[in-house]
């Protein structure tokens, strides 16, 4: 008896993309290939879903456009349009301004942005996709671009749960990781309920695209890498007939199951690749180019730190040092990639900073100052956001961490800056240039003096919790580093009642301990002739006492630490006051490092 026919759903992208009259015979073509690939002679029944009148009953304009463009741009760092800093191309600085833009890229940053805040719209897409299900009964979904937003969304939830289950999904050219569009989702990519989920990534499509990290056994991010003039690199069909999608999707497809020997090769690659439980990494600049900026204490903290963590458990070849003129923004993030890449349940991971921090006038895609961004300063840092490590591009890496691993950060610097005095206490934070200081600033006429410019609330339903200052700062214009920001844009009902629907508690939040308040800076402590962090010194000691047993009290949780080091400091006269922020739970838990 003949194999019963694949039946495969398309659902395609921006909708008059597709102006080739044959563009669906050209996907048939394509997928037929890539099956016969495996299974030669198996029917393949292509069917298409068609959503567009939905999109054309609420037009859009070219303004509408243009300022979509600017909220999935201004989401946060990511893989995204030209020059516009991507971290897996050379650092360079970001595009100001969207005058080259194509004319194809604003409409479909204006049908996404129409999508995702359109709560009508939204339930129309998933009603007929919905019907598409039932009608066609599919083994498997391709879903191309804004589709991929519709079936997503549509998986997610209510029917959609169980019209995927047992089926395979494959999502390319696809946006659902971009901030912009995380946030509409609470936050948070969750698993869907497919017997697989394929993720086809090619990080030269420019068309607001970006990587899923989900550690899921039934999800897979396959590399697709192509790279053609124009939009081309959005097409689908270079995605669909990708040697890495007929290698790996294809494959997997055809009959349901692996082979023997293929799923032998499987199990030693994950056993090859499986990470330790605990990991660190710790970073500490003193020799900074310029003469004013060099500090004298953090390449000491880092030896420090790190012989505190191996007397607690953590194994030497799992603790991964940078420092000085290594410590790069290039060489801080691809070792955070090492730090936090395929994290699980239950793992543990650590991350030390030692040096200057720093607040940076951060543009939006409309060529305008509209917040300050806290971040760290690295070795090469000249104050643009391609030579700093933000909280936009460290939530890349930790927000979809699952909720059970355990990720503390620890930073001994400041975001308010200070300038080093001979015969001082030196401060870890720099002050800026003078040009730097002007996009902060504006003249105001009434009372003939400089003063701050008024900058965008970064979430306007956040400044009013009783916890907004450690989001979004006194000011509520502040992206804090470590808070995951561009990813809370939703006001805060709106943001609760997506996390429950959706039955998630948001970005991962980690557990941040940090030098002094806000507006405070950070001061380094001279223990004789050798120079430490006045933090991370007394944080240290502390940490020793209380494991010795030489202290009255047990081990401590975060909490306590921070007001006992707090204590110290306040005793020792020095003007910081050390913060921790992180899940109310977790921070009432003994540190598990102590």
């Amino acid at each position: 008896m003949p194999a019963r026919p694949l039946v495969v759903l398309c659902v395609h992208g921006i909708g008059g993309q597709e102006r080739d009259l044959r563009w669906q015979e050209d996907w048939r073509e394509v997928i037929r290939d890539g099956v016969s690939t495996w299974s030669s002679g198996r029917e393949v029944d292509v069917q298409f879903l068609d959503y567009d009148d939905l999109f054309e009953k609420a037009p859009l304009n070219a303004l509408r456009s243009a300022a979509a463009v600017a909220k999935l741009l201004g989401s946060g760092i990511w893989h995204g349009i030209g020059d516009f800093f991507r971290r897996d191309r050379a650092l360079v600085a970001p595009t100001r301004g969207l005058g080259d833009l194509s004319e194809n890229m604003r409409w479909t940053a204006g049908m996404v942005v129409q999508w995702a805040e359109s709560d009508s719209l939204r339930k129309k897409t998933r009603d007929r996709l919905l019907q598409g299900m039932r009608t066609v009964d599919p083994d498997i979904v391709l879903a191309h671009s804004l589709g991929s937003l519709v079936s997503y969304d549509t998986f997610l939830r209510g029917a959609g749960v169980t019209a995927i289950k047992d089926r395979v999904f494959v999502s390319f050219g696809s946006q659902i990781g971009n901030p912009f569009v995380r946030s509409t989702f609470g936050g948070r990519i969750q698993a869907l309920s497919a017997r697989h989920w394929f993720h086809l990534y090619n990080r030269h499509d420019d068309v607001f695209t970006a990587k899923i990290r989900l550690e899921e056994s039934t999800f897979a991010q396959v590399q697709t890498d192509f790279d053609v003039a124009g939009m081309a690199d959005h097409d689908a069909l270079q995605y669909l007939g990708h040697a890495n999608t007929v290698n790996r999707v294809w494959r997997e497809v055809v009959g349901g199951v692996r082979s023997r020997s293929l799923s032998r090769a499987d199990r030693a690659v994950a056993t090859l690749e499986k990470k330790p439980k605990r990991r660190a990494l710790l970073v500490g600049i003193n020799e900074y180019p310029e003469e004013k900026d060099r500090l004298e204490g953090c390449v000491n903290d880092v030896f420090l730190m790190s012989s505190l963590l191996q007397e607690n458990g953590y194994a030497s070849d799992d603790i991964r040092v940078v420092l000085d003129g290594r410590a790069t923004a290039k060489g801080i993030l691809e070792r955070l990639e090492w730090l936090l890449d395929g994290t699980e349940d239950g793992a543990e991971r650590f991350f030390y900073y030692s040096g200057h921090g720093a607040q940076i006038p951060a543009y939006g895609p409309d060529d305008k100052v509209d917040r300050m961004d806290e971040c760290l300063v690295p070795w090469d840092f000249d104050w643009s956001l391609a030579s700093a490590v933000t909280d936009d591009q460290f939530s890349e890496l930790y927000s979809q961490l699952p909720y059970n691993a355990r990720f503390a950060a620890v930073l001994d610097c400041c975001h308010s800056g200070g300038m080093t005095r001979e015969g001082g206490a030196r401060i870890r934070g720099i002050t800026p240039p003078d040009d730097i200081r002007h996009r902060a600033l504006r003249w105001e006429p009434k009372y003939q003096m400089w003063v701050p410019r008024d900058l965008q609330l970064q979430n306007k339903g956040m400044t009013r919790g009783r916890d907004s200052k450690k989001y979004v700062g006194s000011s509520g214009s502040k992206r804090r580093f470590g808070r995951s920001v561009a990813l809370r844009t939703l006001s805060d009902p709106t943001y609760d009642k997506v996390r429950k629907d959706l039955d998630h508690y948001g970005p991962y939040l980690p557990v941040l301990l940090e030098a002094c308040q806000e507006d405070q800076l950070a001061y380094e402590y001279r223990h004789g002739v050798i120079s430490h962090g006045a933090f991370t010194w007394s944080l240290v000691k502390l940490l020793r006492e209380r494991r010795a047993g030489t202290s009255r009290r047990p081990l401590m949780s975060f909490n306590a630490l921070v007001r006992e080091v707090g204590k110290t400091l306040s005793d020792l006269e020095y003007d910081q006051t050390p913060v921790v922020v992180g899940p109310k739970s977790v921070l009432a838990k003994r540190i598990p490092w102590s």
